[in-house]
């Protein structure tokens, strides 16, 4: 049997949560600085689109060789390494004088930031061996990552009504600290015993792939067709080029093998769907407060905020759940849950149901992202953790740039199928007639929405059920440094 973690690893799981809230607030908290940090740098409209994505597109891009890097070199000092960066970029993100200097500066912070999501999940994996202690460990780490994303612009919006748009940045300084100072006394380091060499081609294809895809996905979602659907393309093709490498490699970047386990498989495609229907909902739920029940960004951030509670309280209460069932059914049953919140969504017309039916739809996924995680670490021996934690990343990413682009379009044909002949809503409510016509067209947009959503979590629940008699394999001891 395991040893139990004791107090020295609940310590070092409060300071790994840090970066965790780090990386998921600057994904978020931009979005409601950016006409202030617009009108002080003087940012075109091309420029304000590079300053909120750069650091997305690397972070994505990068997160499969950081999490392979961290179990050759060592996971601690990878993170290390990376929280110190993370907070230097952050000083200089506060004080950039350009919008240039500022997306240079992002996309830094993102190369910085892949180095902690995998890293930090790969220690919690090694530091927690009692499988419920695990569990429950892993269910904050994931509480954490989505309570920072929606409280990143309640955040912002608090700072941004007292201080320049530079403290957006500078709050990641202190915890940083706090990183880099209490991470060698309570984190352990944990590195692969036989690592290999860094396959560089193989970081290069992976890298290449995933922006491409990434960028694409993004374009799709803003209107343009031809030019994104090429990035797709080529994509694809280095990610078949890199998939057919990593299955010939004795020591591959990432283990593809793995997906010959079914529940990992199962995992994984669900927390990339799942990411599509969350990131389709998020972006119409926060255009529908505003440009549709005309709150302001700010009051429009905190009706939104039971997305990031409801995932919040599902992957706290998650391990409660195991007592009572398997990790499946118990996943399963949370997406159906997921699915319910869908069809209120599809039933929606005001903020009230709006509210009610995101907890639901978020409270669902809490199982996921709590024991899901869970299983996909378990799967793997603890020296290939960092690996296996930039898969889960890799999926999260791409479910929901996947998100944005069909489901925006989708909603966008809906609006247009609702509202003939009606552009866009701003355009339209300088005519009281038009205006009314054209925020029902897009309640309209909304419901499908849900109904999507709904559609995807419930065939979820079937394919997690369906897989839950594979057992997953028991992993290997770790390699303690």
């Amino acid at each position: 049997m395991d040893k139990p973690a004791g107090r020295r690893e609940w310590l070092g799981l409060a300071v790994l949560v840090l970066p965790t809230l780090l990386v998921a607030m600057d994904m978020t908290s931009l979005f409601l600085a950016l006409p202030q940090l617009s009108a002080g740098l003087g940012a075109s409209a091309t420029e304000q689109l590079w300053i909120t994505d750069s650091y997305g597109f690397v972070v994505a891009g990068f997160v499969i060789t950081m999490g392979t890097l961290g179990d050759r070199i060592g996971r601690r000092r990878l993170l290390l390494v990376g929280g110190g960066a993370f907070g230097v970029l952050s000083l200089v993100a506060a004080f950039s004088t350009s919008a240039a200097m500022l997306i240079v500066v992002r996309g830094a912070l993102g190369v910085a930031g892949a180095t902690l999501m995998p890293s930090t999940l790969a220690l919690i994996t090694n530091m927690f061996r009692d499988g419920r202690q695990r569990g429950k460990a892993i269910s904050i780490w994931a509480t954490c990552q989505f309570a920072g994303g929606a409280a990143g612009p309640v955040f912002a919006g608090f700072l941004l009504q007292h201080f320049a748009w530079g403290s957006v940045f500078l709050v990641a300084v202190p915890a940083i600290a706090v990183l880099l100072v209490a991470g060698p006394i309570l984190l352990p380091e944990f590195r692969a015993p036989a690592s290999g060499r860094l396959d560089f081609a193989g970081v290069g294809l992976s890298l290449a792939a995933v922006l491409l895809m990434v960028f694409g996905l993004k374009q799709l979602a803003a209107g343009s067709v031809a030019l994104p659907l090429g990035a797709i393309v080529a994509g694809a093709a280095l990610g078949l080029v890199f998939a057919r490498r990593q299955l010939r490699a004795s020591t591959p970047l990432l283990d593809l093998r793995l997906f010959r386990n079914r529940p990992f498989t199962a995992v994984l495609v669900a927390l990339v769907f799942a990411g599509v229907a969350m990131a389709g909902v998020g972006l119409l739920v926060t255009q529908y407060l505003q440009s549709v029940l005309g709150y302001s960004p700010l009051v429009s951030a905190v009706l939104f905020a039971p997305m990031g509670l409801g995932v919040a309280v599902g992957t706290m209460t998650a391990p409660s759940l195991t007592r009572r069932m398997a990790p499946a059914p118990a996943i399963a049953g949370g997406l159906v849950v997921s699915a319910a919140g869908g069809v209120l969504l599809a039933l929606a017309d005001g903020a009230g149901l709006v509210m009610v039916g995101i907890a639901v739809l978020t409270l669902g996924t809490g199982p996921l992202f709590a024991l899901g995680i869970g299983l996909v670490m378990s799967a793997v021996p603890p020296e290939r953790a960092g690996s296996a934690a930039s898969m889960a990343d890799t999926g999260n990413y791409l479910g929901g740039s996947l998100g944005l682009a069909l489901i925006g379009l989708t909603a966008t044909a809906a609006y247009h199928a609702a509202f003939p002949g009606g552009s866009t809503l701003a355009a339209d409510v300088t005519h009281p007639e038009l205006a009314s016509q054209a925020k029902d067209a897009f309640t309209t947009a909304l419901n499908v929405t849900g109904v999507i959503a709904a559609v995807l979590f419930a065939g979820l629940a079937v394919l997690v059920r369906s897989m839950s008699r594979t057992e997953t394999p028991s992993p290997e001891p770790a390699m303690a440094g």
